[in-house]
């Protein structure tokens, strides 16, 4: 039996609601991003399905949040897949970068998985 986090509290810290707060800050900054375009989609000829892909994409984010803030593993595979997805289809289809998915995956990988890993035996 490994006792590496047995001291740690199935309850929220202010560390964890911090995480979750930043990324869902960054994750409404690119669906901003993402409305932007929409509201320009004639000026710069983006096709039309692109954006039910993108605001699902979106959509994903946020529910992959939501599910790690209900301590779900599927929210901890979920966000990073749907933050690198936003973030290929914005290369791929749009030859953007954009820095708040690289922000956001890095407050994720760093930040995130400090808040989230001792936490992992309340995941389900």
């Amino acid at each position: 039996m490994n006792k590496d986090f047995a001291n740690e509290s199935p309850k929220k810290d202010m560390p964890f609601y911090l995480v979750l707060i930043i990324l869902l800050v960054f994750s409404f900054m690119g669906f901003g991003i993402d409305y932007d375009e929409f509201t320009q989609k004639t000026d710069i000829n983006i096709p039309g399905g692109y954006f039910y892909m993108i605001f699902f994409v979106d959509f994903l984010m946020i529910v992959g949040l939501t599910l790690i803030f209900f301590y779900k593993k599927a929210g901890i595979i979920l966000f990073p897949l749907a933050l690198l997805t936003h973030f290929f289809m914005h290369s791929f289809f749009l030859s953007t970068f954009l820095y708040t998915d690289v922000t956001n995956l890095f407050v994720f990988i760093t930040f995130g998985l400090l808040a989230f890993i001792p936490k992992w035996q309340f995941f389900r």
